[in-house]
């Protein structure tokens, strides 16, 4: 599937999937706005810079919004496959503070498949340090997709 593809099938699914998401959500007016592209290696990967409105202590952003970050960019991962999956289990290693109002990237990968359940990867970059990452389990409910037709 060309980078393209991915882009379109992932901005679909998760237009009729999860339309308010606070990661992702364009409209969602107290959300990340994060903007997802597809990658050569079938990963995606965001760039973002959170204020002060997502700070935990002083100058640091929060770690549920870190969290949050990550959960999202390893959803976005499978929406690239043409899949909607719902995550089963994350696990978040917190290894540096992540500053506020500075350029993160966030990236996300499929480790590993073997169907309905995908292990994914993913990380937080920040000034060329990793200062997060999160191992996650996901399951397949494509059927999230049919539904959401059936609602629309």
């Amino acid at each position: 599937m060309s980078i393209e593809t991915q882009q379109n099938t992932t901005a679909n699914i998760c237009n009729r999937v999860h339309p308010n998401c606070v990661v992702c959500s364009s409209t969602n007016s107290k959300g990340l706005h994060l903007e997802f592209v597809s990658t050569n290696n079938g990963g995606i990967i965001a760039t973002f810079q959170c204020d002060e409105a997502f700070e935990g202590y002083p100058g640091v952003l929060h770690g549920g919004v870190i969290s949050s970050i990550l959960d999202g960019a390893m959803g976005q991962c499978m929406f690239a496959r043409g899949q909607a999956a719902v995550t089963v289990e994350m696990t978040t290693r917190f290894r540096h503070p992540v500053v506020i109002n500075q350029e993160a990237t966030v990236s996300a990968r499929i480790k590993r498949s073997s169907h309905p359940l995908y292990i994914l990867e993913a990380e937080i970059l920040q000034a060329g340090q990793v200062k997060a990452t999160a191992k996650s389990k996901y399951f397949d409910q494509s059927r999230l997709i049919d539904v959401s037709e059936e609602i629309l």
